[in-house]
């Protein structure tokens, strides 16, 4: 059975915002890009929503496998939870930090705008949201898609050599599958540590 990469589905945002008419603004604007839209109107829905269970002690984690968030925007200024309380919980999680998250906000206010930078936000947009705005969430979708197609690769590489192995021995009699053996595992470990570097390439680019 083949894997099927994230690039073959629609990609998942979550979206937040305590203000209906924004809310379904920026819904339109996502779905505009094909994008899955799940919109809620706190940050507390939107915590139950990623799989945290228990909100007020940030307990219990339980991930829905048909639910994959690739990525969270958020208003700043929400009752209950704001935006930026939102995104702390978001990247204090071990679970969850890895889910770019931008934050929106009618309120130009440079100090705010740092803040949100500083604790991991992707990008600040200033209301309203525009399609220009949405278009600039691409590159993180790109990381994410390149990120897991190289480590397809490299479990699919791994899977290959482990069946390599479990099949070693002389098969057709002719005593030279041990020697084709060790010339395919050598190519095999050769191939690994190129999808390897190729990973550590990626992790270390900054958007």
């Amino acid at each position: 059975m083949g894997v099927i990469s994230i690039s073959e589905t629609p990609l998942h945002v979550l979206a937040v915002d305590d203000s209906n008419i924004d809310r379904k603004l920026i819904e339109r604007l996502l779905k505009t890009f094909s994008y899955h839209v799940t919109a809620v109107d706190s940050g507390i829905k939107a915590l139950e929503f990623l799989g945290l269970q228990d909100v007020e002690n940030f307990q219990s984690f339980s991930p829905n496998p048909e639910e994959e968030v690739n990525l969270v925007i958020t208003d700043y200024c929400m009752p209950g939870m704001t935006g930026f309380e939102l995104l702390r919980k978001i990247k204090e999680s071990k679970s969850l930090k890895d889910i770019p998250v931008v934050i929106m906000s009618s309120d130009n206010i440079p100090a705010r705008i740092n803040r949100c930078l500083e604790e991991g936000a992707e990008e600040f947009f200033l209301k309203p949201v525009r399609l220009s705005d949405v278009d600039k969430l691409k590159p993180y979708f790109s990381k994410n898609d390149r990120k897991t197609t190289d480590e397809e690769e490299c479990v699919s590489s791994d899977r290959s050599r482990a069946m390599d192995d479990d099949d070693g021995g002389d098969v057709d009699g002719d005593g030279d599958d041990g020697v084709e053996a060790w010339s395919d595992e050598n190519e095999q470990i050769e191939k690994d540590q190129s999808c390897h570097h190729k990973m550590f390439k990626i992790e270390d680019v900054v958007p």
